[in-house]
């Protein structure tokens, strides 16, 4: 999946002078005119990070942050910011936004955090891919097998688990089995640490 750095800037001498940046640095980008633009164009596809100037026409850059977190993007954001917009732009670092860089902007500072973003980009869609995986595991399972797996990870035998359940021991075993080789694990140790860590799974 190639990584794109998303410039976002009504100003189109910002656009021509960033685009020729990262360019120049091997960096693949596209440009947008204004935000609205982008956010038409915006797919759940996209891979890299967005470049994105605070103040635009009509819809401005946080407005657009706003819109893009409600869809579920998992782009960084880097905020471009006029010195009188410091405080804005701090604000959005709470809100979720990856950074913030002063125009004019020191080039080699910027082309570090675009690729700095790149990493947390790819990071993220990797632990979303592996959240994904796990849960297609998990919605396979019977509702017998949660309620054996549910157990498991209490850390109950198979003997207790049966006298819960009301069945034969042997019945445990055999869900037991089952469950284990949808969810692609040996042992219930493997199993605890794979919900565990899916259970953890978040937007970085």
């Amino acid at each position: 999946m190639t990584q794109f750095a998303y410039i976002v800037d009504d100003d189109e001498a910002i656009r021509d002078s960033l685009s020729w940046l990262m360019q120049s640095r091997g960096v693949p980008c596209r440009t947008y005119a204004s935000a609205e633009i982008f956010l038409e164009a915006w797919d759940p596809s996209f891979a890299g990070c967005i470049l994105l100037d605070i103040r635009m026409g009509e819809m401005s850059g946080n407005e657009l942050f706003d819109l893009l977190l409600e869809r579920g993007c998992l782009m960084p954001v880097i905020f471009l910011t006029g010195h009188g917009d410091v405080p804005l732009a701090v604000s959005t670092l709470k809100n979720g936004a990856f950074d913030f860089v002063e125009k004019p902007c020191n080039d080699n500072l910027l082309v570090d955090r675009v690729v700095e973003a790149f990493k947390l980009d790819e990071a993220r869609r990797v632990a979303a891919a592996s959240a994904d995986s796990v849960n297609q595991r998990l919605a396979q399972l019977t509702p017998r097998e949660r309620q054996v797996m549910d157990r498991i990870l209490l850390g109950k035998l198979n003997k207790v688990i049966a006298d819960e359940l009301q069945v034969c021991m042997r019945t445990v075993e055999v869900h037991r089995a089952s469950l284990f080789d949808k969810m692609g694990v040996k042992t219930a140790v493997e199993l605890a640490k794979l919900v565990a860590e899916n259970q953890g799974k978040s937007v970085i």
